[in-house]
Protein backbone atom coordinates (compact mmCIF):
# COMPACT_ATOMS: atom_id res chain seq x y z
CA UNK A 1 0.00 0.00 0.00
CA UNK A 2 1.18 3.60 -0.54
CA UNK A 3 1.15 5.86 2.34
CA UNK A 4 -1.24 8.11 2.49
CA UNK A 5 -0.02 12.04 2.52
CA UNK A 6 -0.11 13.71 5.96
CA UNK A 7 -3.64 15.33 5.57
CA UNK A 8 -3.63 19.45 5.46
CA UNK A 9 -4.61 21.53 8.83
CA UNK A 10 -6.29 23.75 6.06
CA UNK A 11 -7.52 23.33 3.07
CA UNK A 12 -5.48 25.81 0.90
CA UNK A 13 -3.00 25.76 -1.52
CA UNK A 14 0.85 26.87 0.04
CA UNK A 15 2.60 29.94 -1.64
CA UNK A 16 5.06 27.14 -2.98
CA UNK A 17 2.45 25.47 -4.55
CA UNK A 18 0.51 28.14 -6.19
CA UNK A 19 4.04 29.95 -7.37
CA UNK A 20 5.30 26.25 -8.87
CA UNK A 21 2.42 26.68 -10.88
CA UNK A 22 0.52 23.41 -9.74
CA UNK A 23 -2.79 25.16 -9.41
CA UNK A 24 -4.61 24.73 -12.48
CA UNK A 25 -7.75 23.43 -14.21
CA UNK A 26 -6.10 19.83 -15.19
CA UNK A 27 -7.15 20.72 -18.85
CA UNK A 28 -4.11 23.07 -19.63
CA UNK A 29 -1.57 20.40 -18.08
CA UNK A 30 -3.12 18.05 -20.88
CA UNK A 31 -2.78 20.76 -23.67
CA UNK A 32 0.43 21.38 -22.46
CA UNK A 33 1.73 17.70 -22.93
CA UNK A 34 0.12 17.67 -26.07
CA UNK A 35 1.65 20.63 -27.65
CA UNK A 36 4.89 19.02 -26.04
CA UNK A 37 4.66 15.92 -28.04
CA UNK A 38 4.40 17.67 -31.06
CA UNK A 39 7.13 19.67 -30.52
CA UNK A 40 4.62 22.88 -30.69
CA UNK A 41 6.83 26.12 -29.38
CA UNK A 42 4.91 28.85 -30.79
CA UNK A 43 4.94 32.04 -29.88
CA UNK A 44 1.56 34.32 -28.76
CA UNK A 45 -0.24 36.77 -27.53
CA UNK A 46 -3.10 36.82 -25.00
CA UNK A 47 -4.83 39.34 -22.91
CA UNK A 48 -6.78 39.07 -19.80
CA UNK A 49 -10.40 41.59 -20.54
CA UNK A 50 -13.71 41.47 -19.82
CA UNK A 51 -17.37 41.43 -22.05
CA UNK A 52 -19.36 42.61 -18.66
CA UNK A 53 -18.71 43.56 -15.08
CA UNK A 54 -20.90 41.62 -12.44
CA UNK A 55 -24.46 43.09 -11.26
CA UNK A 56 -24.92 46.12 -12.76
CA UNK A 57 -21.58 48.05 -11.72
CA UNK A 58 -20.74 50.79 -14.64
CA UNK A 59 -16.79 50.27 -13.82
CA UNK A 60 -14.24 48.11 -12.19
CA UNK A 61 -10.94 48.60 -10.19
CA UNK A 62 -8.40 46.38 -11.01
CA UNK A 63 -5.95 44.89 -8.24
CA UNK A 64 -4.46 41.83 -7.93
CA UNK A 65 -1.43 42.75 -10.10
CA UNK A 66 1.58 42.39 -7.41
CA UNK A 67 0.61 39.41 -6.74
CA UNK A 68 0.28 38.45 -10.79
CA UNK A 69 3.73 39.72 -10.90
CA UNK A 70 4.70 37.54 -7.65
CA UNK A 71 3.31 34.41 -9.63
CA UNK A 72 4.75 35.56 -12.85
CA UNK A 73 8.37 36.10 -11.67
CA UNK A 74 10.62 33.25 -12.73
CA UNK A 75 8.20 32.54 -16.01
CA UNK A 76 9.59 32.72 -19.43
CA UNK A 77 6.78 35.25 -20.45
CA UNK A 78 6.33 39.44 -20.94
CA UNK A 79 3.63 40.99 -19.60
CA UNK A 80 2.09 44.13 -19.75
CA UNK A 81 -0.79 45.59 -17.73
CA UNK A 82 -2.76 48.42 -16.16
CA UNK A 83 -1.41 49.77 -13.05
CA UNK A 84 -2.90 48.57 -10.14
CA UNK A 85 -5.84 50.79 -8.97
CA UNK A 86 -6.80 51.61 -11.76
CA UNK A 87 -10.04 52.02 -13.26
CA UNK A 88 -11.51 50.14 -16.08
CA UNK A 89 -14.82 48.79 -18.08
CA UNK A 90 -15.46 46.40 -20.07
CA UNK A 91 -13.95 45.24 -23.29
CA UNK A 92 -10.44 47.08 -22.47
CA UNK A 93 -8.00 44.74 -22.23
CA UNK A 94 -6.11 45.11 -18.14
CA UNK A 95 -3.15 42.66 -19.15
CA UNK A 96 -1.14 41.22 -22.41
CA UNK A 97 0.98 38.52 -22.21
CA UNK A 98 3.40 37.31 -24.84
CA UNK A 99 5.63 34.34 -24.97
CA UNK A 100 5.74 30.48 -25.56
CA UNK A 101 2.27 29.28 -25.28
CA UNK A 102 3.76 25.64 -23.00
CA UNK A 103 5.68 27.37 -21.26
CA UNK A 104 2.86 29.89 -19.37
CA UNK A 105 0.25 28.11 -20.01
CA UNK A 106 -0.55 26.10 -16.42
CA UNK A 107 -0.21 29.67 -14.62
CA UNK A 108 -3.41 30.62 -16.62
CA UNK A 109 -6.19 29.43 -13.95
CA UNK A 110 -3.99 30.91 -10.90
CA UNK A 111 -3.34 34.43 -12.58
CA UNK A 112 -7.41 35.03 -13.03
CA UNK A 113 -7.92 33.78 -9.62
CA UNK A 114 -5.63 36.25 -8.42
CA UNK A 115 -7.18 39.09 -10.58
CA UNK A 116 -10.88 38.40 -10.29
CA UNK A 117 -11.42 38.42 -6.75
CA UNK A 118 -8.98 41.25 -5.68
CA UNK A 119 -10.54 43.34 -8.34
CA UNK A 120 -14.01 42.23 -7.13
CA UNK A 121 -13.20 43.40 -3.61
CA UNK A 122 -11.75 46.69 -4.68
CA UNK A 123 -14.53 47.78 -6.93
CA UNK A 124 -16.93 46.71 -3.65
CA UNK A 125 -15.23 49.06 -1.24
CA UNK A 126 -14.35 51.88 -4.01
CA UNK A 127 -18.51 51.51 -4.53
CA UNK A 128 -18.76 52.21 -0.95
CA UNK A 129 -16.66 54.74 -0.41
CA UNK A 130 -17.62 56.89 -3.38
CA UNK A 131 -21.49 56.21 -1.61
CA UNK A 132 -19.99 57.27 2.13
CA UNK A 133 -17.77 60.32 0.39
CA UNK A 134 -15.66 61.79 3.50
CA UNK A 135 -17.26 59.40 5.65
CA UNK A 136 -15.00 56.49 7.00
CA UNK A 137 -15.85 52.88 5.86
CA UNK A 138 -13.72 50.20 7.80
CA UNK A 139 -13.80 46.95 6.14
CA UNK A 140 -15.25 44.22 9.12
CA UNK A 141 -15.68 40.97 6.23
CA UNK A 142 -12.90 39.24 6.98
CA UNK A 143 -14.86 36.80 9.39
CA UNK A 144 -17.26 36.09 6.37
CA UNK A 145 -14.64 34.30 4.30
CA UNK A 146 -11.23 31.25 4.94
CA UNK A 147 -9.27 32.90 7.15
CA UNK A 148 -6.14 32.15 5.05
CA UNK A 149 -8.38 34.64 2.37
CA UNK A 150 -8.53 37.60 5.00
CA UNK A 151 -5.37 39.61 4.49
CA UNK A 152 -5.83 39.43 0.32
CA UNK A 153 -9.73 40.51 1.27
CA UNK A 154 -8.70 43.72 3.77
CA UNK A 155 -5.59 44.78 1.53
CA UNK A 156 -7.76 45.14 -1.68
CA UNK A 157 -10.58 46.90 0.36
CA UNK A 158 -8.38 48.90 1.52
CA UNK A 159 -6.57 50.28 -1.75
CA UNK A 160 -10.49 50.27 -3.14
CA UNK A 161 -11.08 52.71 -0.63
CA UNK A 162 -11.49 51.50 3.13
CA UNK A 163 -9.74 53.75 5.23
CA UNK A 164 -9.13 51.06 8.05
CA UNK A 165 -9.11 47.18 8.19
CA UNK A 166 -10.50 44.95 11.51
CA UNK A 167 -7.53 41.88 10.77
CA UNK A 168 -4.48 42.19 12.79
CA UNK A 169 -2.54 40.36 9.67
CA UNK A 170 -4.18 42.50 7.51
CA UNK A 171 -3.24 45.41 8.86
CA UNK A 172 0.34 44.15 8.60
CA UNK A 173 0.05 44.22 4.60
CA UNK A 174 -0.93 48.18 4.51
CA UNK A 175 1.09 49.38 7.26
CA UNK A 176 -1.49 50.73 9.58
CA UNK A 177 -3.19 49.85 12.77
CA UNK A 178 -6.13 47.46 12.70
CA UNK A 179 -9.59 49.45 13.28
CA UNK A 180 -12.35 48.32 15.80
CA UNK A 181 -12.92 48.56 19.63
CA UNK A 182 -15.05 45.55 21.42
CA UNK A 183 -17.34 42.54 20.19
CA UNK A 184 -21.31 41.65 21.96
CA UNK A 185 -18.89 39.22 23.91
CA UNK A 186 -17.29 41.30 25.93
CA UNK A 187 -20.93 43.47 26.89
CA UNK A 188 -22.11 39.98 27.61
CA UNK A 189 -19.07 38.33 29.52
CA UNK A 190 -19.65 41.84 31.71
CA UNK A 191 -23.42 41.69 31.86
CA UNK A 192 -23.78 45.64 31.23
CA UNK A 193 -22.85 48.03 28.33
CA UNK A 194 -21.93 51.12 30.35
CA UNK A 195 -19.35 48.77 32.59
CA UNK A 196 -17.84 46.89 29.47
CA UNK A 197 -17.22 50.56 28.02
CA UNK A 198 -15.59 51.38 31.06
CA UNK A 199 -13.16 48.65 31.24
CA UNK A 200 -12.51 49.27 27.88
CA UNK A 201 -11.56 52.81 28.82
CA UNK A 202 -9.77 51.80 31.87
CA UNK A 203 -7.08 48.86 29.82
CA UNK A 204 -6.84 49.95 26.53
CA UNK A 205 -4.34 52.43 25.24
CA UNK A 206 -5.69 56.02 24.78
CA UNK A 207 -4.83 56.08 21.24
CA UNK A 208 -7.50 53.98 20.09
CA UNK A 209 -10.55 56.27 19.88
CA UNK A 210 -13.11 55.01 22.48
CA UNK A 211 -16.07 53.65 20.56
CA UNK A 212 -19.49 51.95 22.84
CA UNK A 213 -21.33 49.04 20.83
CA UNK A 214 -25.13 50.32 22.01
CA UNK A 215 -26.88 47.45 20.97
CA UNK A 216 -26.11 44.19 22.70
CA UNK A 217 -28.57 44.44 25.58
CA UNK A 218 -30.98 47.82 25.96
CA UNK A 219 -32.33 50.02 23.42
CA UNK A 220 -30.24 51.73 21.35
CA UNK A 221 -31.33 55.51 22.66
CA UNK A 222 -31.30 54.54 25.90
CA UNK A 223 -27.77 52.61 25.45
CA UNK A 224 -26.35 55.92 23.74
CA UNK A 225 -27.23 58.34 26.56
CA UNK A 226 -25.91 56.50 29.30
CA UNK A 227 -22.54 55.40 27.34
CA UNK A 228 -22.15 59.43 26.77
CA UNK A 229 -23.37 60.16 30.25
CA UNK A 230 -20.70 57.93 31.62
CA UNK A 231 -17.54 58.94 29.57
CA UNK A 232 -18.11 62.57 28.13
CA UNK A 233 -15.73 63.96 25.99
CA UNK A 234 -13.64 60.32 25.82
CA UNK A 235 -16.29 59.14 24.09
CA UNK A 236 -15.93 59.44 20.12
CA UNK A 237 -18.65 57.10 18.87
CA UNK A 238 -21.85 54.62 19.36
CA UNK A 239 -21.73 51.65 17.13
CA UNK A 240 -25.15 50.11 16.16
CA UNK A 241 -24.44 46.75 14.68
CA UNK A 242 -26.40 43.96 13.25
CA UNK A 243 -29.06 46.54 11.92
CA UNK A 244 -31.38 43.83 10.11
CA UNK A 245 -32.10 42.28 13.40
CA UNK A 246 -33.71 45.07 15.26
CA UNK A 247 -37.65 45.90 14.02
CA UNK A 248 -38.41 49.49 12.06
CA UNK A 249 -36.12 51.76 10.29
CA UNK A 250 -33.16 52.37 11.13
CA UNK A 251 -32.37 55.63 9.49
CA UNK A 252 -35.18 56.21 12.03
CA UNK A 253 -34.02 54.53 14.85
CA UNK A 254 -30.13 56.60 14.25
CA UNK A 255 -32.31 59.92 13.68
CA UNK A 256 -33.53 59.20 17.15
CA UNK A 257 -30.11 58.20 18.85
CA UNK A 258 -28.66 61.58 17.00
CA UNK A 259 -31.69 63.49 18.43
CA UNK A 260 -31.46 62.56 21.78
CA UNK A 261 -27.36 62.65 22.06
CA UNK A 262 -27.46 66.53 21.14
CA UNK A 263 -30.34 67.44 23.12
CA UNK A 264 -28.37 66.93 26.09
CA UNK A 265 -25.25 68.39 24.60
CA UNK A 266 -23.57 64.74 22.89
CA UNK A 267 -23.11 66.41 19.45
CA UNK A 268 -19.73 65.50 19.47
CA UNK A 269 -20.51 62.13 19.96
CA UNK A 270 -20.43 60.32 16.03
CA UNK A 271 -22.75 57.53 14.85
CA UNK A 272 -21.19 54.35 12.99
CA UNK A 273 -23.67 51.65 11.84
CA UNK A 274 -22.16 48.32 10.63
CA UNK A 275 -23.95 44.73 9.83
CA UNK A 276 -25.76 44.38 6.21
CA UNK A 277 -24.05 47.61 5.22
CA UNK A 278 -23.89 48.13 1.46
CA UNK A 279 -23.32 50.87 -1.26
CA UNK A 280 -27.02 51.04 -1.47
CA UNK A 281 -27.88 51.61 2.63
CA UNK A 282 -25.01 54.08 2.88
CA UNK A 283 -26.66 56.15 -0.09
CA UNK A 284 -29.78 55.94 2.36
CA UNK A 285 -28.07 56.38 5.66
CA UNK A 286 -25.30 59.62 4.64
CA UNK A 287 -27.64 62.12 6.25
CA UNK A 288 -27.71 60.68 9.87
CA UNK A 289 -24.69 58.34 10.29
CA UNK A 290 -21.19 59.57 10.44
CA UNK A 291 -18.83 56.44 9.63
CA UNK A 292 -19.59 52.97 8.33
CA UNK A 293 -18.32 49.05 9.07
CA UNK A 294 -19.04 47.09 5.75
CA UNK A 295 -18.25 43.54 6.21
CA UNK A 296 -20.05 40.60 3.80
CA UNK A 297 -20.66 42.98 1.32
CA UNK A 298 -17.06 43.64 0.59
CA UNK A 299 -15.57 40.44 1.83
CA UNK A 300 -18.14 38.61 -0.42
CA UNK A 301 -18.08 40.63 -3.75
CA UNK A 302 -18.80 39.47 -6.97
CA UNK A 303 -15.56 38.27 -8.73
CA UNK A 304 -14.80 40.25 -12.22
CA UNK A 305 -15.06 37.90 -14.63
CA UNK A 306 -11.86 38.29 -16.39
CA UNK A 307 -11.11 35.93 -19.43
CA UNK A 308 -7.25 35.14 -20.66
CA UNK A 309 -7.46 34.28 -24.41
CA UNK A 310 -5.28 34.18 -26.98
CA UNK A 311 -5.38 37.22 -29.98
CA UNK A 312 -2.07 36.80 -31.88
CA UNK A 313 0.14 33.68 -32.77
CA UNK A 314 3.62 33.51 -34.13
CA UNK A 315 2.78 37.62 -35.00
CA UNK A 316 -0.99 36.32 -36.89
CA UNK A 317 -4.08 37.27 -35.52
CA UNK A 318 -6.18 34.64 -34.05
CA UNK A 319 -9.13 34.40 -31.64
CA UNK A 320 -11.58 32.42 -30.80
CA UNK A 321 -15.29 33.64 -31.94
CA UNK A 322 -17.08 36.85 -30.46
CA UNK A 323 -13.14 38.06 -29.37
CA UNK A 324 -11.19 40.59 -31.51
CA UNK A 325 -7.90 39.13 -32.86
CA UNK A 326 -4.76 40.79 -32.88
CA UNK A 327 -2.32 42.90 -30.60
CA UNK A 328 -3.65 45.99 -28.86
CA UNK A 329 -2.96 49.02 -27.23
CA UNK A 330 -4.80 50.98 -24.67
CA UNK A 331 -4.72 54.34 -23.93
CA UNK A 332 -6.43 57.11 -21.65
CA UNK A 333 -6.52 61.13 -22.02
CA UNK A 334 -4.64 62.15 -19.34
CA UNK A 335 -7.16 63.80 -16.12
CA UNK A 336 -10.02 61.67 -17.59
CA UNK A 337 -11.54 57.84 -17.92
CA UNK A 338 -11.56 58.37 -21.76
CA UNK A 339 -10.14 55.50 -23.02
CA UNK A 340 -9.94 53.94 -26.69
CA UNK A 341 -8.90 50.48 -27.45
CA UNK A 342 -6.61 50.42 -30.57
CA UNK A 343 -4.44 47.85 -32.81
CA UNK A 344 -0.90 48.06 -31.71
CA UNK A 345 1.20 50.17 -33.24
CA UNK A 346 -1.31 52.78 -33.79
CA UNK A 347 -2.37 56.43 -31.60
CA UNK A 348 -5.03 57.96 -30.39
CA UNK A 349 -6.47 60.26 -33.26
CA UNK A 350 -6.25 64.35 -32.74
CA UNK A 351 -4.33 66.41 -30.12
CA UNK A 352 -4.37 66.00 -26.40
CA UNK A 353 -2.45 63.85 -24.03
CA UNK A 354 -3.25 60.41 -24.32
CA UNK A 355 -1.44 57.87 -21.69
CA UNK A 356 -0.81 53.78 -22.59
CA UNK A 357 -2.25 52.19 -20.00
CA UNK A 358 -0.44 49.00 -20.71
CA UNK A 359 2.64 49.04 -19.09
CA UNK A 360 5.86 46.53 -18.84
CA UNK A 361 5.58 44.35 -15.68
CA UNK A 362 7.06 41.17 -16.38
CA UNK A 363 9.84 40.83 -18.71
CA UNK A 364 11.45 37.27 -19.09
CA UNK A 365 10.40 36.39 -15.84
CA UNK A 366 11.79 39.49 -14.47
CA UNK A 367 9.84 42.35 -12.80
CA UNK A 368 10.55 45.58 -14.26
CA UNK A 369 7.87 47.74 -12.75
CA UNK A 370 8.02 49.53 -9.35
CA UNK A 371 5.28 48.37 -7.50
CA UNK A 372 3.69 50.95 -4.98
CA UNK A 373 2.45 50.26 -1.47
CA UNK A 374 -1.19 49.99 -0.89
CA UNK A 375 -1.43 53.49 0.62
CA UNK A 376 -0.31 54.94 -2.41
CA UNK A 377 -2.65 52.70 -4.68
CA UNK A 378 -5.54 54.15 -2.69
CA UNK A 379 -4.49 57.27 -3.43
CA UNK A 380 -4.82 56.86 -6.89
CA UNK A 381 -8.16 55.19 -6.58
CA UNK A 382 -9.36 58.23 -4.66
CA UNK A 383 -8.30 60.39 -7.10
CA UNK A 384 -9.89 58.75 -10.33
CA UNK A 385 -13.19 58.28 -7.98
CA UNK A 386 -13.57 61.98 -8.05
CA UNK A 387 -15.35 62.94 -10.85
CA UNK A 388 -17.07 59.37 -10.97
CA UNK A 389 -20.91 60.23 -11.04
CA UNK A 390 -23.28 59.51 -7.77
CA UNK A 391 -25.40 58.40 -10.36
CA UNK A 392 -23.73 55.12 -11.28
CA UNK A 393 -24.67 53.84 -7.52
CA UNK A 394 -28.26 55.31 -7.35
CA UNK A 395 -29.28 53.75 -10.59
CA UNK A 396 -28.03 50.86 -8.92
CA UNK A 397 -30.02 51.60 -5.94
CA UNK A 398 -33.53 52.10 -7.35
CA UNK A 399 -33.25 49.03 -10.02
CA UNK A 400 -32.96 46.84 -7.32
CA UNK A 401 -36.15 48.36 -5.40
CA UNK A 402 -38.36 46.78 -8.34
Amino acid sequence: MTPKEPRRPFHTASDAEIKGGEVYDVYFERTVQILKARGDRKRVKAEVYLKALPEDWDWGVLAGIEEAAALLEGVPVDVRAMDEGTIFAPYQPIMVLEGVYVDWARYETALLGVLCQASGIATKAARCKKAAGERQVISFGARRMHPALAPMIERNAFIGGCDGVAVTKAAELIDADPTGTIPHALVLMIGDTVEALKAFHQVIEPKVRRVALIDTLQDEKFEAIRVAEALGDDLYAVRLDTPSSRRGDLYRIVEEVRWELNLRGFGHVKIITSGGIDEYEILRLNPVVDAYGVGTSIANAPVVSFALDIMEIEGTPMAKRGKWSGAKELFRRRGTLETVVLPAGTRPPGAGPWDALLKPLTTGGRIVRDLPPPRTIRDVVLEQLGPVSLDTLRRSAQRRDF
